[in-house]
This record gives structure tokens, C-alpha cells and sequence, in this order.
């Protein structure tokens, strides 16, 4: 699989991780060029079962991506629309298509996310941010509308209703402790710091087999809405789309006929041996 001509990013594939590093100057505006980038990079990475997991990262050394570009936003209709009437904006829709992907998504936030740029950083599956240099804002409120790229829709499930309302209705800058307290980045780190967490942790996943990482996202994400029995039978689901296409069998028959998990020594060290086992495929 080609990652090549894109006009706002540039993709680097190193060991199962794709490096996407946002290059778009003069700030890294999210415009036309950049969505129809990130829905191109979608398509390659859905059938894509190489690359096991997606770095989102900035060439800028203050910006992430700034926010959506202004100039599409001019010619919005003043009409007001059924709600049966309304449908997804193209930047809901390309953010959506993002957060589907396979793989798992990290976005390494070191510098602003205002508006649609951290829309796309909720759209990811994790997020860590830079002391000193990242800040985030939902600004939609004070031009007269809503953060309408997922913005309003993950916020809640990401810092709950009473944060989540605080951030957009606030509309003002929130560094990274305050958003690791609010529960909208995983982890706040000292920028030098965030480059070898982030290569350690995508490095760490992209061991693990392809299918399993998709199964266990999907199932995450399935449960977030539904109600506990609806969810363990979606646990149930992709547990067995996991095992159809994995080695997970022969590895517990590995685990069981060797005697691995009486092995006091294998109990005290998992983290270890969770990576050696990937040497045990199927034939």
C-alpha cells in the first residue's frame, strides 16, 4: 500500500505505525485539502492490515491543526432545517470515517487544537499533549454557532455533561493538565517527554495482531451507548471475529501444554511476555 500525494500531510510507514506528520502552511488550516486528505489516508488504511496503528503529529512547532478554515463556513444557509432534514456535514463525516479506522489512532498534540483541529484530536482513539506548548479551545459558541465536527457529540463522552458544557460554552484556551483533568487527553507530558512515550506506546500495539486491535476498539467503542447485556454480547461478538482470524488459539494451547501460567517467573514478568508470544502464529 502507496501513502503518497498528499497536500497537507505526509505519511512515513516504520514497523506497523504510520507516522502522519501535518504539514499545511501557513497554520495547518482544516480545509477542503485537508479533509479530502484524511478521506483518501481512510481508505487506504481500512484495507490496510500492515499498519496497525496511526500517528496524528505536527511539522509546526506551535500548531496541531488550527481549526476548520473560516471560508467554508461563510456561505452556510441561515435557513433553519427539520431535524429529519438534516445531514452530516462533510467534516462529521471524515472525522467519523477516522475514529472507524482499524487501527488504533493516537494524535500528539504539540501545539493549538481550537475548533475542527480538536474535533480530529476527539475523533482519535487517544490523545497525549505537551506541557507548555498544547492548548485547546471550542470556540463555536462565541462566532454564533456549535462545535459541529463530533465536537459537542465526543466531549460529553469524553469529560461528561458538566465539562463538557464548561469547554464549549467557555470558549476559552485549556492547556494540557487541565485537559488531563477534564479527561480530554490521556496524559499530559513535559515535551520532551511526549516523543518517546508516544514512539514506545505505538511501537508496543503495532506487536499485536491486526485483527485484535480492531476487535477490541470496536468493541469499546460499541459499549459506550448500550445498555450492560447489549454490550457483553457485543463483547461476545467480536471476541469470536478476533479468534477467526488470530493465532489466539494456539497461543493458550502454547500457554496450557507448557505449563506457562503456573509459571511463577511468567506471572511476575506478562509485560514481557505478552510480546514474546507474538513469535507463535499459525502455520
Amino acid at each position: 500500500m502507496e501513502y503518497k500525494n498528499f497536500t497537507t500531510f505526509s505519511v512515513k510507514i516504520d514497523d506497523g505505525v504510520a507516522w502522519v506528520t501535518i504539514d499545511f502552511p501557513p497554520v495547518n488550516v482544516q480545509g477542503q485539502e485537508m479533509l479530502a486528505d484524511l478521506n483518501s489516508l481512510a481508505l487506504r488504511l481500512e484495507r490496510d492490515r500492515e499498519v496497525k496503528v496511526v500517528v496524528f503529529q505536527s511539522a509546526h512547532p506551535e500548531i496541531w491543526v488550527c481549526h476548520y478554515d473560516t471560508n467554508l463556513l461563510r456561505d452556510m444557509s441561515k435557513d433553519a432545517v427539520a431535524r429529519n432534514e438534516a445531514k452530516l456535514l462533510d467534516l462529521q463525516a471524515v472525522l467519523e470515517r477516522i475514529s472507524r479506522l482499524p487501527q488504533a489512532t493516537i494524535a500528539k498534540l504539540e501545539g493549538y487544537a481550537r475548533g475542527g483541529g480538536h474535533e480530529f484530536a476527539l475523533a482519535c482513539d487517544m490523545r497525549f499533549a505537551a506541557r507548555g506548548k498544547y492548548k485547546f479551545m471550542q470556540m463555536e459558541v462565541a462566532m454564533g454557532i456549535l462545535p459541529c465536527g463530533g465536537g459537542a457529540s465526543r466531549m460529553a463522552r469524553q469529560a461528561g455533561l458538566g465539562r463538557a458544557l464548561e469547554i464549549i460554552l467557555s470558549a476559552r484556551d485549556f492547556d494540557a493538565d487541565e485537559a488531563e483533568a477534564y479527561g480530554t487527553i490521556n496524559k499530559a507530558l513535559e515535551p520532551d517527554e511526549i516523543g518517546v512515550y508516544v514512539d514506545t506506546l505505538a511501537r508496543r500495539i503495532a506487536k499485536f495482531p491486526a485483527e485484535s486491535i480492531n476487535a477490541c476498539k470496536q468493541t469499546v467503542y460499541e459499549s459506550i451507548d448500550k445498555p450492560i447485556d447489549d454490550a457483553l454480547k457485543a463483547e461476545a461478538y467480536w471476541l469470536y471475529q478476533a479468534t477467526s482470524k488470530t493465532a489466539a488459539i494456539k497461543r493458550f494451547t502454547w500457554a496450557d501444554e507448557q505449563g506457562a501460567q503456573f509459571d511463577l517467573e511468567n506471572q511476575r514478568n506478562w509485560e514481557q511476555l505478552v510480546i514474546n508470544i507474538q513469535d507463535i502464529n499459525e502455520d
